[in-house]
């Protein structure tokens, strides 16, 4: 069984554009996650998904520097540049990641996919319903699932949101979550915002250089202990980046766009 992360990333976000290449410590947010992610045990391979467009040249550029894998397909049909790309690289099990989440982080990764696995589920998620913080998410599904939603999916919303249609459709699918407790789902460590970027890179200057495997207990404590920082984006809920709700499904709206 080969289980392949693929991490969904493109330069044209409407908020803040080009944010997952701006510089967190000299390097690009992308690379800082691509890092994280490279630590996750259960992952064979990791894949940068990113869109055929021009202005997303400079990330195929930084995963050539890197060495990093990079496939591109259609800006807005992600549902089916995500389901070639599983394709292609010959995925069992298929790890949803994307490219506004810097922080994730490989325990928590591989918490869910051994859980899919020991479960036999179709979907295992961290956000449905939410209560780690966001930023954290990790959706994994078997490949044969997410092929039937490529090959099945017609409205807009399900071909821009990768798994909005199998949660909808969630009595075909063995469904399955992983929680946190206590609740933290009222932490904001995605990035839409720049401020959501400014509370990024002041945790990672927390612990770069001196600690460069940092995980998301020890983001969890700095924080406790620095109330100063939640206020850098308290004024932004959950979702931001994903405010309408999904055809009428507002639990939906974990499924950001990338």
């Amino acid at each position: 069984m080969t289980t392949v992360a693929i991490l969904q990333a493109r330069c044209s976000s409407t908020r803040l554009p080009g944010k997952v290449l701006l510089p967190i410590l000299g390097a690009p947010m992308l690379s800082r996650q691509i890092d994280r992610v490279q630590r996750a045990k259960t992952i064979d391979q990791i894949v940068v998904a990113t869109s055929l467009n021009s202005e997303d040249d400079a990330i195929e550029a930084m995963c050539v520097d890197r060495g990093v894998n990079c496939f591109r397909g259609s800006l807005d049909d992600v549902l089916g540049r995500f389901n070639a790309c599983a394709e292609a690289y010959g995925a069992d099990i298929v790890v949803r990641l994307t490219g506004d989440c810097p922080l994730a982080d490989p325990d928590i990764i591989d918490l869910i996919v051994q859980s899919h696995v020991e479960r036999k589920a179709d979907y295992t998620s961290n956000v449905h319903p939410p209560t780690w913080p966001d930023g954290l998410d990790v959706e994994v599904l078997q490949r044969d699932v997410l092929t039937a939603a490529a090959a099945e999916a017609k409205l807009a919303s399900e071909r821009e949101h990768v798994t909005s249609y199998i949660v909808k459709h969630h009595d075909r699918f063995r469904m399955s979550n992983v929680a946190l407790s206590p609740d933290r789902s009222d932490l904001r460590l995605t990035v839409d915002e720049q401020v959501d970027f400014e509370l990024v890179s002041k945790i990672f200057e927390a612990f770069l250089p001196a600690n460069p495997t940092f995980g998301y207990e020890d983001v969890l404590s700095l924080l406790d202990a620095n109330s100063g920082l939640l206020e850098i984006n308290a004024g932004i809920s959950r979702n931001h980046g994903s405010q309408n709700p999904v055809d009428g499904h507002p639990h939906l709206m974990n499924c950001r766009k990338h």
